[in-house]
């Protein structure tokens, strides 16, 4: 038993240091020598990373935000590809979402950027591509309509945290993957407490405007 979760612990922390790469630290410091913490919402997310530098930057860090968390949900099936697995097979649903909130948390809580970092959006999204790629192609729909009305990023991300629960329990995904939803979705909503405020105020830039700097 003591096998299994060390090595559950193991998955855990190397999926967090996955998504605590700081994709848009980086992306700031090599285009603009800038620290993209210090501009915008503080974020180090796409979409800070967008209104400050651009399509190309913005483009760079989604992409790459997404890989995490699609790599880390590799990572964890993977262990049950190999010859000798040391984890038992009814353990597959929770491991893979123990990577996938590892994922999560260190793309927010970056070890390289004093526990800060993005909103966990574009990891969530990737974790969900390889989790349930349904539920993700439905998820960004969501997120697509809402950002074409609106056209305001936090609107659509918060809707699609909302609907990413729906759609796992209308098309009866394992209970892991429903607590997965429950908690990344709540959590990336926390994450936008700041927009929410904006958006009741009104004060929510749409795409295409600057954020003052905080």
């Amino acid at each position: 038993m003591l096998v299994p979760i060390a090595v559950s612990i193991v998955l855990f922390l190397v999926s967090y240091l996955l998504g605590s790469i700081p994709t848009g630290y980086l992306i700031g410091k090599y285009f603009k020598g800038i620290d993209i913490r210090e501009y915008g919402s503080g974020s180090t997310g796409a979409t800070n990373v967008l209104r400050t530098l651009g399509k190309k930057a913005g483009a760079t860090v989604l992409l790459v935000d997404m890989l995490k968390g699609m790599a880390a949900i590799a990572l964890a099936r993977g262990l049950f590809l190999l010859d000798a697995n040391p984890v038992p097979e009814n353990w597959r649903d929770w491991l893979i979402v123990l990577a996938g909130i590892g994922a999560v948390i260190g793309h927010s809580k970056s070890v390289f950027l004093n526990f800060s970092g993005g909103k966990s959006v574009a990891t969530s999204l990737g974790v969900l591509l390889v989790m349930s790629p349904i539920v993700a192609l439905g998820t960004l729909g969501s997120f697509l309509v809402m950002l074409a009305i609106f056209r305001i990023v936090s609107l659509g991300s918060i809707t699609g945290a909302i609907v990413v629960n729906l759609l796992m329990f209308l098309l009866d995904r394992p209970l892991p993957y429903l607590l997965f939803s429950l908690l990344a979705g709540t959590y990336v909503i926390v994450r936008h407490r700041g927009n929410i405020q904006r958006l009741l105020a009104g004060t929510e830039p749409k795409i295409g405007q600057k954020m003052q700097q905080t």
